[in-house]
């Protein structure tokens, strides 16, 4: 299955899961640990965990793996690493505060998903 598969699958579960301002980043020419990085919203630290759980099960549903998964329920922010693509899912507060966004800086491809 391509990169490209990955990303939409994972995209398609954190839509299904309510999670919200989903954001792909293409750091492919700038980073040497994955192609893409998504980022979304959560509404509270149970819904990040219930979106992290359902993306690991919709990863593995579709026979790809995940390299792991870090965070607890009382951080605020989950990240699911699936190689080539890497998923954070964040409280808003967590967010704003670490501005991922930012911090991959302008020269990167920003895409918004549904």
């Amino acid at each position: 299955m391509s990169k490209k598969s990955l990303s939409k699958i994972c995209n398609e579960s954190l839509v299904d899961s309510k999670a919200e301002n989903l954001l792909t980043l293409d750091v492919k020419n700038i980073s040497s640990f994955a192609d893409k990085i998504i980022i979304a919203t959560a509404r509270s630290n149970r819904h990040a965990m219930s979106v992290s759980e359902k993306l690991v099960e919709c990863v593995k549903k579709h026979k790809l793996s995940i390299l792991g998964v870090e965070g607890e329920v009382e951080s605020g922010w989950i990240l699911v690493d699936c190689g080539d693509v890497v998923i954070n899912i964040m409280n808003q507060e967590q967010r704003d505060f670490y501005d991922l966004e930012g911090l991959w800086g302008e020269n990167i491809f920003l895409k918004k998903e549904i």
